[in-house]
């Protein structure tokens, strides 16, 4: 009961810290994600989605964006919204056979989101309990993520060029970048945003090529909260969390 108390209290406060831009952002969002489903029910499909398919548009949409808006602010609480988000954002993919990206949010991010939840209550900011620590890398460990980053893409195209599958080096990249950014965002370190901040232009573009007005606003919004993020969690760490433990 009072872990509840507690939880519903953080809840509270996590929505009262958001700027006046966030809520702009997050209405739009909800706007255009209700307008899809409407019209998609209305007319029989939406940017080629079947209707029940935006219904999950709708759901991934505004449980992503209050995600990301609290992970910017390495808010603990966004964990519940991130796991929601995973499950239906998944659903989409695989309906659309996107499956590089697929298997990255069933098989990784939903069990990291869990494990991660657990590392960021591990090291709560003593002051503001609803907030993680942030941490930052040294030169040598942002080298070695990225060599990590292209050995992980060039092994996982091979793989796919073995199986017969789609050799596609979107899928690749956005696999191996997912994967080393939620690694960074588990182990609290700021430079997980400048991984984000590539696969979200890179999803934008995706998204304007195959025209989707949901998921579209929705990267655009996290490339926008991306940078935003990058900020927060630079000032944090400067500030707030200088034992960079």
């Amino acid at each position: 009961m009072a872990e509840d108390k507690q939880l519903k209290k953080n809840l509270i406060k996590s929505f009262k810290e958001l700027k006046w831009y966030e809520y702009l952002m997050g209405a739009v969002m909800v706007f255009i994600a209700a307008r899809a489903m409407v019209e998609s029910f209305s007319s029989g499909s939406s940017d080629g989605n079947p209707p029940w398919l935006t219904i999950i548009n709708f759901i991934s949409a505004v449980c992503g964006i209050i995600c990301i808006f609290f992970t910017a602010k390495a808010n603990i609480s966004n964990f519940l919204f991130a796991t929601i988000n995973t499950v239906v954002y998944a659903i989409y993919l695989v309906y659309w056979h996107i499956w590089g990206t697929a298997v990255l949010e069933i098989a990784f991010y939903i069990p990291m989101n869990f494990i991660s939840w657990y590392f960021w209550v591990k090291h709560r900011d003593e002051e503001i309990t609803q907030k993680t620590k942030a941490r930052r890398l040294l030169m040598w460990q942002n080298a070695l993520a990225a060599v990590i980053i292209v050995l992980a893409a060039v092994i996982y195209h091979m793989i796919l060029v073995k199986l017969g599958g789609e050799a596609a080096w979107f899928d690749a990249f956005t696999l191996s970048i997912g994967i080393v950014a939620t690694i960074l965002e588990l182990l609290r370190f700021r430079e997980q945003y400048v991984w984000w901040i590539i696969t979200d232009i890179v999803s934008v573009g995706m998204y304007i090529a195959h025209f989707d007005a949901v998921y579209l606003t929705k990267r655009s919004i996290y490339l926008v909260m991306a940078v935003i993020g990058l900020i927060n969690w630079a000032r944090l760490n400067q500030t707030r969390n200088k034992e960079n433990k």
